[in-house]
């Protein structure tokens, strides 16, 4: 069993949006960015949004920082919430990774990531 098996996730306050970015579209600088990714078709954001009826929760498993060159970290909770059909958007940050899990699945994946042995707080 490696270190990625047991990880813990902490459930972000607010609710958050899935936003197209881009290329030329600064990052906002309000706070309400929580990631935002460039890429060929300009990229995404991820969003604060509390009153958004299409809203996603952010897990954090950065709190227990792991080295960038740990392997399966992040495979190892989007493995048991594809085998449950839980969407996800993920974005990686220098010591943890954020999930995103759509709000009305958030005690279900919860609760298959506790099943697949992690610890989730918050």
């Amino acid at each position: 069993m490696s270190v990625a098996d047991h990880q813990t996730l902490r459930v972000l306050e607010g609710r958050y949006v899935l936003e197209r970015a881009v290329s030329d579209v600064g990052v906002a600088a309000d706070g309400e960015v929580l990631a935002a990714v460039r890429g060929p078709d300009g990229g995404a954001r991820m969003r604060r949004r509390d009153e958004a009826e299409d809203a996603w929760v952010a897990l954090w498993n950065g709190d227990e920082a792991h080295p960038p060159d740990a392997t399966g970290m992040l495979a190892a909770i989007v493995a048991p919430l594809a085998a449950g059909k839980v969407p996800v958007w993920v974005a990686a940050s220098f010591d943890g990774d954020l999930v995103l899990i759509p709000v009305d699945r958030a005690d279900e994946a919860c609760e298959l990531l506790r099943r697949a042995g992690h610890r989730v707080v918050g």
